[in-house]
């Protein structure tokens, strides 16, 4: 039986394709999930998908994620500033991958800092969308114990 993965991301991500293609790319969100779809199925994952701009909701699916396998999290904005969302991913004991489109630390210095780096078990950023591929990949080799 395959293994759930939650894929969840944060404010703004229902945007992509919209917003400054320049650094998100064109892609829409929907697009980047049916890609992440296919690929999860190569390795035999299957996939979750939620997306909120409300960092409340986004804490309670962290919290209703107890019972999948792992976690692939873009928190977008709250990244630099949830609390919370540290919190609640701290909580679980399931493998956790912190995810970004861009290269945060080539942008503005307010970016640079990652409330929730230290509570995952890896960070993806500045890979454009494949940056959720290579999470995926980290996730199936954490739970394959590689």
């Amino acid at each position: 039986m395959s293994k759930k993965i939650e894929i969840i991301n944060g404010p703004n991500i229902n945007l992509l394709g919209k917003r400054e293609p320049n650094i998100y790319g064109n892609l829409t969100l929907e697009s980047i999930n049916k890609e992440i779809e296919d690929y999860a199925k190569e390795l035999d994952l299957k996939t979750l998908f939620f997306q909120s701009n409300i960092e409340g909701e986004i804490v309670n699916k962290i919290q209703d994620s107890e019972k999948s396998n792992g976690i692939i999290i873009n928190a977008a904005a709250f990244t630099h500033t949830s609390v919370a969302i540290h919190d609640a991913l701290r909580s679980l004991s399931i493998p956790k991958i912190e995810v970004h489109i861009s290269n945060i630390y080539k942008r503005e210095e307010f970016r640079h800092k990652s409330l929730i780096s230290n509570v995952v078990d890896g960070v993806i950023c500045g890979l454009g969308t494949n940056s959720y591929k290579l999470a995926l990949k980290g996730i199936k080799n954490i739970l394959d114990g590689n």
